[in-house]
């Protein structure tokens, strides 16, 4: 017969911010996403919206309240369907100077990871300086949008041909 010892709870005392800031990009490199999507407005003058985000999904909340408190930003929500919760970061204050300064200083670690994360952080300088108010800004950030996240699974409700239809067919995305 095996005798089990007691589980012993580990104290977080000592979990210093940088290891913790190193614990939570390594969970993001696993569970997060950075995302810009479309959202079509009939009273925007180009008519769409260009929505920054960033969000991670865990089953549990307990490492996103951590990632919450320590951004000092953002909402979690649970899918009703499946109960699974998420850390929901859209505004683009937030998103500008909280969290891409974050990922900054905590660096992701897979090259794919990092890629995209840096696509995002592209767009966000063109949205900083308002070129996504702009046709010739808001195609520069449609072209980046569709190197972003690239791989099976990925699903854009709008694509660049629906908000710039071709006029001629020999007009291609570069």
């Amino acid at each position: 017969m095996v005798t089990m010892r007691p589980v012993r709870t580990i104290s977080r005392k000592d979990f210093d911010r940088e290891k913790q800031g190193w614990f939570l990009a390594g969970f993001v490199e696993g569970e997060g996403s950075f995302n810009v999507s479309l959202r079509k407005k009939t009273d925007y003058k180009l008519g769409w919206q260009v929505v920054m985000s960033f969000n991670v999904s865990q089953k549990t909340r307990e490492v996103l309240e951590l990632l919450k408190k320590e951004l000092g930003c953002g909402i979690i929500k649970v899918r009703k369907f499946d109960g699974l919760h998420s850390l929901d970061i859209t505004n683009p204050g937030e998103v500008i100077y909280k969290v891409i300064p974050y990922f900054r200083k905590f660096s992701l670690f897979s090259k794919e990871k990092r890629k995209n994360f840096e696509i995002f952080c592209r767009i966000a300088n063109l949205m900083a300086i308002r070129e996504h108010r702009t046709i010739s800004g808001l195609k520069k950030i449609l072209i980046l949008r569709e190197k972003l996240n690239i791989g099976k699974g990925r699903k854009r409700k709008y694509q660049y041909c629906d908000v710039f239809p071709a006029k001629k067919s020999s007009e291609t995305i570069r």
